[in-house]
């Protein structure tokens, strides 16, 4: 069973989070919707999240702090992060975001179909991370395996070619244990 992606929203207000569910709605990523720095970091601990949404600005920790601790934490540092802010278009705030880790900085308004676009890019690339890894770990099991083979059939070559008059009924037991995954 694959788990769904999830896209971490922080807005210190609740109608903005409401309004970046809606957006999200119908995506294959489940919403999971903070309403602080803190309550962010918090969450963070306890889920993986494929993209983060963030408010720039919010009372005591704003956006900035927020992503410093993010990309600060090896668990969480290469999670993409998109900034929101209503604030005008300063470019100063903009390279603030980026400096701090982000990879997008939308000022609002901004068009929904373009955040639904970059949260989709977010979601098929962490779903494909974790095939990756998945497979990845397939190959590191099969690799195993056939490790285990291997050794078994050079023990039991080496005890084929000794003079031990048993060693037909022992070579053949170790490669059937191999076979079987029995320990050896």
């Amino acid at each position: 069973m694959t788990q769904m992606a999830k896209a971490l929203l922080v807005d210190d207000r609740r109608e903005n989070l409401m309004a970046l569910e809606a957006i999200l709605q119908g995506l294959p990523v489940q919403s999971v919707a903070v309403e602080s720095g803190e309550a962010a970091l918090k969450q963070l601990l306890v889920d993986d999240f494929a993209v983060i949404l963030l408010d720039a600005q919010m009372p005591d920790m704003d956006g900035f702090e927020t992503a410093g601790h993010i990309k600060r934490r090896e668990r969480t540092r290469h999670i993409p992060i998109i900034f929101l802010t209503a604030a005008d278009r300063d470019a100063q705030l903009a390279l603030r975001g980026y400096a701090v880790g982000a990879v997008d900085y939308l000022t609002k308004p901004f068009d929904p179909w373009v955040l639904r676009a970059k949260v989709s890019v977010f979601v098929d690339l962490w779903s494909k991370t974790r095939q990756l890894a998945a497979q990845s770990e397939l190959v590191r099991e099969r690799e195993s395996q056939w490790r285990v083979l291997t050794d078994a059939v050079d023990e039991a070559t080496a005890l084929l070619r000794s003079d031990d008059p048993d060693a037909g009924d022992r070579a053949v037991e170790l490669l059937e244990q191999a076979r079987w995954g029995s320990p050896l």
